[in-house]
Parts: C-alpha cells; structure tokens; sequence
C-alpha cells in the first residue's frame, strides 16, 4: 500500500487513515508495525492494536493521522494529526505527541502542525480545528496560541489520565481566521 507523504524542513510527515492503519495490522509483522509505528514497547503496541481491532472509525466521523520521521535518520519521534473528525460537520480535533524526549523545543512540532493545519483546511475542507489542551500543559498551550487558535472554554474533570482526573481548555481555528494569517 501506497502511503500519502507530506514534506516540511525536517520532516516526512507519513498520511494513515483507518484503512491505512488497517493494512498494516493485516500484513506486517508485530515487530514490523513497532517500527513503522514508532512504537517502542509491547504496551503500546497492544494498544494501537485495540484501536484498529475497535475501529478508527464510525458512521460520521474518522481520523487522518501522519506518523512524524526525522528525514535525517527515518526514525519515526512521534504523531500528529486529526481525530473525531466529523465530515459532515466539517470539524476535527487537532492532537499531537513526541515520544522522544531529545526532540522536544526543537520546533519539530510547530513545524508538522504547520503543514497539518495546511492539510486540514485545504485538502479535508475543515471549516473548524478544535484543540482539548490540559491547563498544565505549557508546551503545548504555547504552540496552540502559536497558531492563533482562541480559548472558547475550560471543561472542569474532563477527563481521566493515569488514573487522574484533570480539566481541560477548549480551544479553535476557524478557516477564515486562519486563512487571514496564511495567506
């Protein structure tokens, strides 16, 4: 299977979609999809595994995801893209992660967000980008605000990480504001 690649500076920004992450799970080996995944330990690869088992997607919303590689050395550092994309309301939520320390303030992900942003407004026809953020979250807060996304709320016990109950800001990027900056 042929996976759509976006290029930045420093980047191949790599396009799975549920059918893509499907592929992968019906014809590569365990070790072979820990690697072209990026995933480092067997938790986490069970964990990808009850994703794609459950579905990626529904009847009115999905996911596009690009595994982030350092074009220097093909090493897959992390993820970014979209979830609970709803196409019939022309909305999605913004995510992202590094899963190596040593590339984080690097402007790695400023500039994947970037190019993803780009990708969503013009190629998925987003009207509107969404953002959860945790409030403790000063990296990615910063990157956010970065991109000219606006606070719209703060959801109190939002949701649950590491067992923890923790609130979460609400954020946007509308493609008119964000065509206002990128044009």
């Amino acid at each position: 299977m042929e996976f759509e690649i976006l290029t930045t500076e420093r980047l191949l920004l790599k396009k799975l979609t549920p059918e893509g992450f499907a592929w992968i799970f019906e014809n590569l080996s365990k070790e072979e999809i820990k690697k072209e995944l990026g995933l480092s330990a067997d938790e986490e690869f069970e964990t990808e595994k009850k994703k794609n088992t459950g579905g990626y997607k529904t009847y009115n919303k999905s996911i596009v995801h690009f595994k982030l590689i350092l074009k220097e050395t093909n090493e897959v550092i992390g993820g970014a893209g979209f979830h609970n994309w709803y196409f019939d309301h022309f909305r999605a939520e913004l995510g992202y992660a590094l899963t190596k320390d040593e590339y984080k303030r690097k402007g790695l992900m400023g500039e994947a967000v970037s190019t993803i942003l780009n990708y969503g407004f013009n190629q998925m026809n987003l009207n509107r980008v969404e953002a959860c953020i945790s409030p403790a979250n000063d990296a990615s807060l910063a990157l956010i605000k970065k991109f000219n996304f606006t606070q719209e709320g703060y959801l109190k016990q939002h949701y649950v990480r590491n067992g923890e109950v923790q609130d979460t800001i609400i954020f946007s990027l509308l493609k008119e504001e964000y065509q206002k900056t990128n044009s």
